[in-house]
């Protein structure tokens, strides 16, 4: 079950359905079983602070993914700074929507067993992205 929430950020309107079935794509496409995922946006500060609470990075970034994975089943916690998903829309010229669903498989590939630490490892990880960002759900539908 895919669950969206909001903390430390103003709740705002979010096309749940239509990333509950390219997440649930997504997972089964990479051959695991959906279990438990939450998505929780926040605002930047919020994120900083668990960056530096949980991982030791003095940092900004736009989504930090904590996987309660077991065997093949994918649950985990996915924490979205919309502070981050705005200025990243802007300096790549999408709109927000896009990038917060780009954000969000980003997160559901790392629970699915992708990193992104090394350039090979990168260039799989945006090949990923983008093959499930073009997915159009209406073609299962």
């Amino acid at each position: 079950m895919i669950t969206f929430h909001f903390e430390a950020h103003k709740p705002f309107e979010l096309e749940s359905t239509k990333y509950n079935q390219k997440i649930s794509y997504l997972i089964d496409s990479e051959g695991f079983i959906e279990k438990d995922i939450t998505i929780i946006l926040c605002s930047d500060a919020h994120l900083f602070n668990m960056n530096k609470e949980h991982l030791n990075h003095d940092y900004f970034t736009d989504i930090i993914t904590f996987s309660y994975n077991t065997k093949n089943q994918i649950s985990g916690d996915l924490f979205i700074s919309v502070d981050r998903i705005k200025d990243n829309a802007e300096r790549f010229n999408v709109s927000f929507d896009k990038e917060l669903e780009r954000v969000i498989y980003h997160g559901v590939l790392h629970l699915c067993g992708y990193n992104d630490k090394t350039d090979i490892e990168i260039q799989k990880m945006r090949e990923k992205e983008k093959y499930y960002l073009d997915y159009n759900v209406s073609r299962e539908t």
